[in-house]
């Protein structure tokens, strides 16, 4: 008997307007998707990212200078568990299985049966950039996984029509604002979606009070940062200073089409293109406009290429939905081998896989893998050092992954010092009080240093073994012993506090 892709209503319910979801087909590929990931999730250890988010979510607040509230206290928590990194890292595993099966969902609101559902849940899993994001917990992962559920909600809102739904909709938007802002640019290509292409929609009261909720829950952290000099703004500003404005950014596109996507599924985005381009993806071409915002606005932002990532999740469901459409045999072999050749890539570029030696040459690709490898060697060389001084020294850190990694290993190694540093929420503390001695770890050099202090001493250079990488030793970190400051701590403070 031929298979017409749809699955038993005795197995699957029913839902009125939309294919039944396959979950158990699914599921199988979410199920694999975290075992892949749970293999290696604690191969090398902490990224500084993760550092950070902890520290961030042991002062709460409703935002902070790079990020509203919702990573951080979901990182104090996690960080509570026994277990180390691992609890965050099944946070991050977890959002990216919601992200494959919501991408499956997504094309059943598209008109998907079990095939297409299938695909474009196995391109999820596979793509380079969902990979990559959900090696470490951060803003990243839960952004991709707001994004996703946002756009099964409004889909599924279209075709409901009733308010409850539009409200679920802009609940999750609201929770994905306190997530990451970057989310704000995709509500604005929906609603310019829906005007260009379901004006019917937006005579209802649904997508307003939707939007009045999404904002209503992102008030706190809107205050916040009013409250800060617009600080998520000036960061925004510096990001996109550091990417070379929008021709830097306008650089990245081909990356961001080709690469994050995964190459052998570049088709797949694109037939999911045309067909939201054509009368058969009519209802659904709000999605398309969405999509081509978000490439736009961060383009002309020189917001970083994976910003507008999340939306490819709307590619792959309308061109699984296309593939399921032709049901050619070429097809049925060609891609799943599309999916199998881009899940190797993306499991060899994004997780800790290789031989270190290896991850250190893929740094180029993909540096994420090597910042979860060195911080125990870094913060066995900051506890030699330190050991000369004086107890009650303090050190002082460039970086928020260095006051990350002797915060949260330093004690188990002995470390039990004062930890300062003026990078990006730290800038905001109040300055140490004035010891004549300190030492300063970091990526600066003893020119820099020493307009702060008229003696500056290099200890030791933070290096890892057999010629291997990261982001201290490319940038020549080193440990330094400074002395006779030039005036207070709260005089050279401005100096020393820095946005990146």
């Amino acid at each position: 008997m031929a298979d017409s892709g749809v699955e038993p209503v005795a197995r699957w319910a029913t839902v009125p307007g939309r294919p039944p979801v396959a979950w158990r087909a699914v599921a199988v590929v979410a199920v694999v998707a975290v075992a892949v990931h749970l293999a290696v999730a604690t191969r090398f250890g902490w990224h500084r990212d993760e550092f950070y988010y902890v520290l961030c979510g042991r002062s709460p607040a409703w935002g902070y200078v790079d990020q509203p509230p919702v990573a951080p206290v979901l990182a104090r928590l996690a960080a509570a568990l026994p277990g180390g990194v691992l609890p965050l890292r099944v946070v991050a595993i977890a959002a990216q299985a919601g992200c494959v099966l919501l991408t499956a969902v997504l094309a059943a609101e598209f008109g998907g049966r079990r095939r297409a559902q299938l695909l474009a849940a196995a391109a999820t899993a596979a793509s380079p950039v969902f990979v990559a994001a959900s090696l470490l917990f951060g803003t990243t992962v839960l952004d991709q996984l707001a994004w996703v559920a946002v756009l099964v909600l409004v889909a599924r809102a279209l075709r409901l029509g009733s308010v409850r739904a539009y409200l679920a909709a802009g609940a999750v938007a609201g929770i994905g604002l306190e997530t990451k802002d970057t989310i704000a640019v995709l509500l604005l290509g929906i609603g310019l979606g829906l005007a260009l292409f379901r004006r019917d929609a937006l005579r209802g009261p649904g997508p307003w009070l939707a939007g009045a909720l999404a904002v209503l829950i992102a008030v706190p952290n809107l205050l916040w940062d009013a409250r800060h000099q617009w600080a998520n703004f000036h960061m925004a500003q510096v990001l996109a200073e550091q990417e070379g404005g929008a021709s830097g950014a306008l650089t990245h596109l081909p990356t961001m089409a080709l690469l994050l996507a995964g190459p052998p599924l570049v088709g797949l985005w694109v037939l999911g293109v045309r067909r939201l381009a054509t009368s058969a993806g009519r209802d659904h071409r709000w999605v398309l406009v969405a999509t081509v915002v978000a490439v736009v606005v961060f383009t002309a932002a020189g917001g970083r290429p994976y910003y507008p990532a999340p939306a490819l999740t709307a590619l792959f469901a309308a061109g699984a939905v296309q593939v399921e459409a032709a049901a050619t045999a070429r097809g049925r072999i060609w891609w799943p081998a599309a999916v199998a050749g881009s899940g190797l890539l993306a499991v060899i570029v994004g997780l800790p896989v290789l031989p270190v030696a290896a991850d250190t040459d893929l740094r180029s690709v993909n540096p994420q893998v090597m910042e979860t490898y060195g911080w125990p060697s870094f913060v066995a060389t900051v506890q030699q050092a330190s050991a000369k001084l004086p107890a009650g020294t303090p050190i002082f850190t460039s970086n928020y992954g260095e006051i990350g990694a002797l915060t949260i290993l330093g004690p188990a190694d002995g470390l039990r010092r004062p930890v300062f540093s003026g990078h990006n929420q730290y800038a905001l503390s109040a300055p140490p009080g004035t010891p004549n001695t300190v030492l300063c770890v970091g990526q600066w050099s003893a020119a820099f240093l020493r307009r702060f202090w008229s003696q500056v001493t290099e200890v030791a250079p933070i290096s890892l073994p057999h010629g291997l990488r990261d982001q201290e030793t490319t940038q020549h970190a080193a440990v330094y012993v400074c002395s006779r400051p030039h005036g207070s701590w709260a005089a050279m403070w401005p100096g020393l506090r820095h946005l990146d």
